[in-house]
This record gives structure tokens, C-alpha cells and sequence, in this order.
């Protein structure tokens, strides 16, 4: 009788879009995880704007290729956090905004680009999601793309803070959009987001900070490799010895409620493709689980992060993995 009424519940918060109904069904429940309605959206049709990756299966998925990584001597640890392994990278802690547009697979990109390149050289710097965004040949800005790895490896990306960090002559081309809050009560920090999507600003190949003394030409900084891994072990691998790495999966109606716990889809229809930053692992309450970082700032979810299943391809988690390295010239 139970199971029924759960059920009919379910039905009756997908039907409604109710991110508040949904999370109500979701904590009745005992699958893992605590839900919560999300103070940065009011409804499942909110989420949408803030998808845009490209994921196995889609007409215009690519990503760099798969290699078969060597293997190690030691024991990979039972846990892993990128942000203590390497507390002196402070991007990769940093929750960015990808505001109302759909650019979460250049916010990927650059989040592990930067984590990798500080983590190779000690330069602890921001990488720009708007050169990636709008410039690179990975994505159509603002209606999506795929990992910009293969770019970093053979143009380049510039440095670019957040949109909070425009005119502080720290970076030269800083996000563009504001951080923003869809239909919820708006706050000096997080102003009412537009009524859609913005429109992909075009590239203008120059700096945008009238402050920064380099040129966008000069900033530009190549990694060295791009490649995918594939499997459970071997994506711990690469995670403990280099650092964050760009994963996409499909979101799900009741994902953006998420709040804390290991992240299982329970229920709503696919949403789309979304990319985030894998930074750790380990294990909760017998569950094992990814540390993710997503794109939503840090109001979202458990200061930004969520924790999803590992080991069973949990919404494609582990369908596309990538990265890249440096090259040992730059290593200070």
C-alpha cells in the first residue's frame, strides 16, 4: 500500500514540476539522499537553461580518445579529495555561475583545466568559461557543447575570472553573466535572472578587462595532452595522480533538489546533458560515491558539490571522462 501511494506521490510531483513537491517524495522515501527545494530554481522547467553538454548518444557528442592509462605500483587511497590533496589551488574549490545560459560544459572544461595547471605549475590562476564558451570550437555557447579539452591542447585558453572579478585588472576576459535567481526571491548577489536564456555573446578575440596589461594573444596557454579513461579504477587513477577532470551525465527531475547524501535518480523524466568537475571520492554509509562540483554556485546543493553513485555508470557519470596534462617545461 505503501509502495502505491510513493508511487502515485512520484507521478503526482512530475506532473506538477514542483521541485518542492518532488523533494517532499524524495525525503519519504529512503533512497540514500536528502532533497530539498532549491532556493535558485521554482520549477523543473527553471533547470533546463543551466544544462547544455553534449552526452554519449547525442548527435553532436565528441570528446578527445580514449587511452588505456599504465598501471601503478601503489594502492589508489580508499578516499580523495582534490581541494585537501592540493589546498594551495584554491580554483578548485571555487564554485563558479554559469548564469541563465547553457555554457555548463565550458564551465567543466575550464574548472579541471585550471585545477590540472595549477596542480602541474603552482600558478594558483582562473581560466576563462567566457573565451571557452564563446570562442572555442567545442560548443555554441549558450546552446551547449562538449569538452573543450582538445581546444586547450591545440589553441588555448586565456585567464578570466568571475563576473565578480570584471575590472579588477586581475584577469582578461572574465565571465560575462552575472550569477542569477530563477523566479525565487532575488538578493544584491544573485539579481532575478532573465526571463530566458541569454544570447551567446559573440568573441571578440581581445581582452574584456580594460585593466589587464596582457594582450588576449599572449595570455593564451596550451595544455600539452587531451584524453578521455574509461573505467571505475582507472578514472580514480588519473583523479589522485592529476586532478579534477570533466565528467558529464544526464539530469533528471529530482536531481536539482539534491541537497546532501550519494545522489541515485528516483524519479522525473531526463531534463538533458549537464557538465560538471569530478574532484574526489570515497565512501558514505556503505555507499560508494563521486565528489562532484557543479556550476550553480555555492548556495546549490552541499556548498555547491553533490556526491553521486559510483561504479554503475549512475545517470552516465562514467560515460565521459577527460582531461589532459602539461607539459614538464612549464612546472615550476
Amino acid at each position: 500500500m505503501f509502495r502505491f501511494a510513493l508511487a502515485s506521490a512520484v507521478a503526482t510531483a512530475e506532473a506538477s514540476s514542483s521541485l518542492a513537491e518532488i523533494a517532499a517524495t524524495i525525503n519519504a522515501g529512503n533512497y540514500g539522499w536528502t532533497a530539498q527545494a532549491p532556493e535558485k530554481f521554482a520549477t523543473v522547467d527553471d533547470v533546463k537553461e543551466y544544462l547544455g553538454a553534449f552526452v554519449p548518444g547525442d548527435e553532436q557528442f565528441e570528446e578527445p580518445q580514449v587511452v588505456e592509462l599504465p598501471p601503478i605500483n601503489s594502492a589508489l587511497p580508499d578516499s580523495f579529495d582534490s581541494a585537501t590533496q592540493w589546498p594551495s589551488c584554491s580554483v578548485i574549490g571555487n564554485v563558479r555561475d554559469q548564469s541563465a545560459c547553457g555554457s555548463c560544459w565550458a564551465f567543466g572544461s575550464v574548472a579541471s583545466y585550471e585545477s590540472r595547471r595549477c596542480i602541474a605549475t603552482g600558478d594558483d590562476i582562473k581560466y576563462s568559461p567566457e573565451d571557452t564558451a564563446f570562442c572555442s570550437t567545442a560548443g555554441f555557447g549558450c546552446n551547449g557543447g562538449n569538452s573543450a579539452w582538445s581546444w586547450f591542447s591545440r589553441t588555448g585558453v586565456v585567464t578570466g575570472g568571475d563576473f565578480t572579478d570584471a575590472g579588477s585588472g586581475g584577469t582578461c576576459l572574465p565571465y560575462s553573466f552575472q550569477g542569477c535567481a530563477h523566479h525565487v526571491p532575488a538578493t544584491a548577489k544573485y539579481p532575478a535572472c532573465p526571463s530566458g536564456e541569454y544570447p551567446s555573446p559573440s568573441c571578440a578575440h581581445a581582452c574584456s578587462d580594460s585593466g589587464y596589461s596582457g594582450s588576449y594573444s599572449d595570455d593564451k596557454q596550451k595544455a600539452a595532452t587531451s584524453y578521455s579513461v574509461r573505467g571505475e579504477e582507472k578514472i580514480k587513477q588519473d583523479l589522485v595522480t592529476n586532478g579534477p577532470m570533466y565528467v558529464s551525465f544526464t539530469v533528471y527531475g529530482d536531481f536539482p533538489t539534491y541537497k546532501s547524501g550519494v545522489y541515485t535518480h528516483q524519479s522525473g523524466s531526463a531534463l538533458g546533458g549537464h557538465a560538471v568537475t569530478l574532484v574526489g571520492y570515497g565512501v558514505l554509509d556503505g555507499t560508494p560515491y563521486w565528489k562532484i562540483k557543479n556550476s550553480w554556485n555555492e548556495q546549490w546543493g552541499d556548498a555547491g558539490h553533490f556526491l553521486i553513485k559510483r561504479g554503475n555508470n549512475e545517470c552516465g557519470i562514467e560515460s565521459n571522462v577527460n582531461a589532459g596534462t602539461f607539459s614538464a617545461t612549464e612546472v615550476v
